[in-house]
């Protein structure tokens, strides 16, 4: 079960082991951004194995995908919702701990594609390139819009084949006091369509510096997304199981909860 840490060792970021491969992603408490073509430095000895997987990010527009992709690499979470114009892909490493006896350590390097809802309607071939060779789809539903909510089950069977895994996050789940959306309905919905369920905050943590400005807190920002990304990741590394294996690169609080309710 996700977030059982039966895959993966559990709360790993926070061990003086893990921090040292977390110093690839964060650097003077900052996440650190990267290109397509970059990769963490790590302190040197530090041994692990790298796989990259392609994940294509969908949901109604204004459900928070942009704000989402940011809070997962560590970017500002817009503050106002603006449609994304393209095509947009991102990519965020994260290492993990397999919790068997050899302790592997697997830097997972996930592309995460993004495109405004308007920019899929106008060209066709956007969404056969956005899903072209996924490993994984994730749809986004808010907690302030049930509709899209409702319309989760027509977008996975249009968008989704079968065999692809498929991962649902609830978005601004800050605002659940807000929601017409009951635990209930988001038990049922984990229950008939069996995909895992995850929700998440859509806001930025910051620090505050000796001179009153304030910066992104980045360890705050790793804590805030360590269950999200790990359940990502678990869902992609268990396709070994259905024989879609990942491809091995040459270069070798509470604001996120799962809901098991």
């Amino acid at each position: 079960m996700l977030g059982g840490g039966k895959v993966f060792e559990e709360n790993w970021h926070r061990t003086h082991d893990g921090k040292q491969y977390f110093s690839g992603i964060v650097r003077n408490g900052k996440r650190k951004i990267f290109g397509s073509l970059e990769s963490p430095m790590l302190t040197a000895g530090l041994t692990y194995e790298t796989v990259s997987y392609k994940i294509f990010i969908s949901g109604k527009a204004g459900v928070g995908k942009s704000s989402t992709v940011a809070k997962l690499c560590g970017l500002p979470v817009p503050k106002s919702h603006l449609e994304t114009p393209g095509l947009q892909t991102s990519v965020v490493y994260w290492p993990v701990k397999l919790a068997d006896r050899n302790g592997k350590v697997v830097m997972f390097k996930l592309q995460l594609w993004d495109a405004g809802e308007n920019i899929l309607k106008k060209f066709d071939h956007i969404l056969p390139a956005c899903t072209e060779n996924a490993n994984a789809m994730i749809f986004l539903f808010s907690y302030t819009d049930r509709p899209s909510f409702e319309a989760l089950p027509a977008q996975m069977a249009q968008i989704c084949e079968s065999n692809i895994p498929k991962i649902v996050i609830g978005t601004k789940f800050e605002q659940l006091r807000n929601s017409d959306i009951t635990t209930k309905e988001i038990y049922n919905f984990r229950e008939r369509y069996s995909v895992p369920l995850m929700n998440i905050k859509n806001v930025s943590r910051f620090r505050l510096l000796s001179d009153g400005s304030k910066v992104l807190d980045g360890n705050a920002e790793i804590e805030d997304v360590a269950n999200i990304m790990n359940g990502i990741c678990e869902v992609l590394w268990n396709q070994q199981d259905t024989g879609q294996i990942a491809v091995p690169l040459d270069d070798s609080d509470d604001s996120v909860q799962y809901s098991y309710v």
